[in-house]
């Protein structure tokens, strides 16, 4: 153990701590900037510097260990100064403009200069750097708000491992920008997003696309409809200071509803869809030997765009279910449709998701119908949706929950938890037993998938058949996993893969807390509501026994296999053929 004094408080820590984590033991606020635990402890901002008694240099907090004897002031008019000094030179490189920017009143910057009391001085810099990102695609990089933290290049290395960013130039020249690409949208981004979550400015941010849907609002002719995927109850209500007792699905449908949507079901429909698609078409592979093995899902579109960009060689043992986002958007254009008695083309679908690689996916080719038109029109992240809510000065707290619309607004447990890691593959094995014994499984026999480790693997039996699963969640985890596959260093029967860590509830379009990483937090909601609830397998689940009497047939049925399967290869990532 070390012993310290820093601002006067007496500290006992273990050896190695370091100086910022010190203080807060004894309940002492050291500001950071590019700090990020456990990912980013590079001092590159210097905001929190440090005076420490008989150095004449100042320390960064966050990377200086405490040592034996150590008097640390953190809180000098050195410190104090040479802070404030660091934080104005970082605003004279910054675009200010925070009125307008996506993450004004959540800004790490800004919370920073405020708090240094950085008052009336013209921060209007000149000659920033010039905007090269487009503006159309999912991502967007405002490259006059960089402040060079790293912290996009470490997520995108080391949790990601997609290594679409890096340091270019240098001097006061250098910056972030795309690797290896001239053009962030001729990389093999995943679009997952974690770098905007892990990004404590506006630098990154996602393609706004609520215009889209106020111009189809103000459409008379138009019926818009919203879909709300699962992990979106576990977060919606951050922004508005409501727990998941009070943020319910029923009361986001009421703030839709007030907006102006004419309809609002839930993704978990869809979610039960897919498995019913899924859980069949493993089973179908597994006992008539088809293809190679693992199979692997295919419900996370970020992941898709992974293995198509790093391991092109596994795409023929991805599933061919489309995602749940996407599996709605087709039977609300054509099963819907014909309850509405309206042509497809009348329908705006929206897709309310915790991803931008959502509005990706939405947009491939293959995602449309026979006649060319979109299964999903939009897809909009948890932030859009509350900003929309905001723009109608709506106060969520003061609605009363709305019924979901139906027959489309009835999941199941077992969709629910499809926002968590390791929750495709536990409704999976659930109906998988089902349609290969006849009888339902205990509901929660499959639970050794949960958890947010990053990769678990477990072995089940079904119907006399020991089936090898494993599960993974962020790219850096499938990275390995696939490489260990190409060696032979492991087999599976069945892979579920979310490229985001812990799965949808920590996705990139998800309400941002800097410095917090939210899914190990938003999860149990998902797990809770499942054991509550009284319908906890995806077959059991009346409106998919009724789209199946009434529309598709059975499981993998020609219709099925038209309007729920695709072609994994019917799009192409950059750079592939």
């Amino acid at each position: 153990m070390v012993n310290c004094t820093i601002d006067g408080k007496k500290v006992c820590v273990p050896e190695h701590t370091t100086i910022l984590d010190a203080a807060k033991e004894v309940g002492i606020h050291i500001p950071t900037l590019c700090y990020f635990k456990d990912l980013n402890e590079i001092g590159a901002c210097r905001v929190c510097v440090v005076e420490v008694e008989g150095d004449a240099r100042l320390h960064a907090a966050c990377n200086s260990p405490v040592l034996e004897g150590m008097v640390v002031r953190t809180n000098s008019k050195k410190a104090r100064e040479a802070r404030k000094y660091n934080v104005e030179l970082i605003l004279s490189q910054h675009n200010v403009t925070c009125t307008t920017c996506s993450r004004s009143g959540n800004c790490a910057l800004q919370s920073v200069a405020n708090d240094l009391n950085i008052v009336g001085k013209d921060y209007y810099p000149k000659d920033l750097p010039k905007q090269k990102s487009s503006k159309t695609f999912p991502l967007i990089r405002e490259y006059d708000k960089c402040i060079k933290c790293m912290r996009c290049i470490q997520v995108c290395d080391k949790i990601q491992a997609t290594n679409v960013w890096d340091v270019v130039n240098s001097g006061g020249k250098s910056t972030v920008d795309v690797r290896d690409f001239y053009k962030l949208e001729d990389s093999p981004c995943a679009l997952c997003g974690q770098c905007i979550t892990h990004c404590p400015v506006g630098a990154l941010r996602e393609r706004d696309d609520t215009d889209r849907i106020l111009d189809a609002l103000d459409d008379p002719e138009t019926i818009v409809l919203a879909q709300i995927a699962p992990s979106i109850r576990t977060a919606w209500g951050e922004e508005f200071g409501l727990g998941p007792e009070e943020a319910t699905v029923e009361r986001l449908a009421s703030c839709l509803k007030e907006i102006g949507f004419d309809y609002v079901f839930d993704t978990d429909f869809s979610a039960d869809l897919t498995i019913m698609e899924e859980a069949s078409e493993f089973l179908h592979k597994l006992t008539q030997n088809e293809g190679q093995f693992p199979m692997f899902t295919s419900c996370c579109p970020g992941w898709v765009r992974f293995i198509k960009s790093h391991y092109p060689e596994f795409i023929p043992q991805v599933s061919t279910s489309k995602s749940p986002q996407q599996m709605f958007g087709a039977i609300a254009k054509t099963y819907y449709a014909d309850i509405l008695k309206v042509s497809p083309k009348k329908i705006f679908s929206v897709s309310i998701m915790p991803c931008l690689a959502k509005k990706a996916e939405c947009a491939y080719p293959n995602m449309t119908d026979k006649d060319g038109n979109f299964d999903v029109d939009v897809a909009l992240t948890t932030r859009e949706v509350n900003r929309l809510i905001r723009s109608f000065h709506i106060s969520p707290a003061k609605l009363a929950d709305k019924e979901l619309d139906m027959p489309l607004g009835i999941g199941s447990g077992a969709g629910n938890i499809f926002g968590a890691t390791g929750g495709v593959m536990e409704a999976a094995l659930r109906s998988a037993y089902y349609f290969a014994t006849g009888e339902n499984p205990d509901p929660d026999a499959f639970q050794d998938v949960r958890g947010m480790d990053g990769w678990k693997e477990s072995t089940f039996t079904i119907a006399g058949n020991k089936l090898k699963i494993a599960v993974v969640n962020g790219l850096a985890n499938a990275d390995k996993l696939l490489s260990a596959l190409k060696t032979g260093q492991v087999h599976y029967d069945f892979v579920e893969v979310m490229a985001c860590p812990g799965g949808c509830v920590g996705g990139g379009g998800q309400p941002i807390h800097d410095q917090v990483e939210m899914a190990v937090h938003r999860a149990p909601v998902l797990y809770k509501q499942d054991r509550e609830g009284s319908l906890r397998f995806c077959h059991e689940n009346p409106s998919i026994k009724a789209v199946y009497k009434d529309f598709l047939g059975e499981p993998l049925s020609e219709l099925a296999e038209e309007l729920l399967h695709t072609d994994q290869k019917g799009w192409l990532m950059p750079g592939e053929k």
